[in-house]
């Protein structure tokens, strides 16, 4: 199929046109870049395809969280009428005494397309902490469309890295599918600290939080000392 396209240089001279007053050489930069950017989004897709290709993840365990009602659910709950499950686990444990301001970031670009999502998979934020401790924070932020669920005990998030055996929480991005009556773990976010290259922080690829995506648009870029934090100070 990827032979029968277009070079990308190709297309990119065909579909650029300069706004006023672009000089010759900054033209031709953009020119060069849109074809990058052409190859990048072929890119995304060759891996979205490869990854709708994988073979059956491993069966998933019979975990039982807790719903916002208080009761004691599995997964079923978490799919509702869907077969596929898209689950983030969030750090915001008992012992924190307010959540990770990077996974703030992410539920909150979330919450809004949740609606839309939720049209063709099931959606869920997972954490350890009750149920109504995450639910007080996601209307203080003004969150309205996730489902939030907690963990009974820590076994979910200990076999799917979400808590690392010295206690300490990480994120974790999970798909899941049902198939015939077995749930099964279909794909994970494996991207970490391991895997940056030197002097980069660990990101997905692509990267799903908007905020970054955003900022990547933009002459700094994602800055070297500069993270998302709950309060700015400034009513922001």
């Amino acid at each position: 199929m990827t032979s029968s396209l277009k070079p990308a240089s190709e297309l990119a001279a065909a579909a650029s046109q300069p706004y006023p007053n672009d000089s010759d050489d900054y033209r031709a930069a953009r020119t060069a870049l849109l074809a990058e950017e052409i190859e990048l989004r072929r890119h995304i897709e060759r891996v979205a395809a490869q990854r709708r290709a994988l073979p059956p993840g491993g069966a998933a365990a019979d975990y039982e969280f807790r719903d916002e009602t208080g009761k004691t659910v599995g997964w079923p709950a978490l799919f509702g009428a869907h077969d596929t499950l898209v689950t983030y686990f969030w750090m915001y444990g008992p012992q924190r005494e307010r959540p990770c301001p990077m996974c703030t970031a992410f539920i909150g670009s979330l919450d809004i397309p949740a609606r839309d999502i939720a049209q063709r998979v099931a959606i869920a934020v997972i954490g350890r902490s009750p149920v109504e401790r995450q639910l007080a924070f996601a209307r203080e932020r003004g969150w309205r469309n996730l489902k939030f669920f907690a963990t009974v005990g820590d076994r979910f998030a200990r076999d799917y890295r979400g808590l690392a055996p010295n206690g300490e929480e990480w994120p974790a991005l999970d798909v899941w599918v049902r198939r015939d009556g077995q749930v099964r773990h279909f794909w994970g976010a494996e991207l970490g600290g391991t895997t940056a290259d030197p002097g980069q922080d660990p990101r997905g690829a692509p990267d799903p939080t908007p905020l970054w995506n955003i900022l990547d648009l933009t002459p700094g870029g994602r800055g070297t000392d500069w993270y998302p934090k709950l309060d700015y100070g400034n009513g922001a």
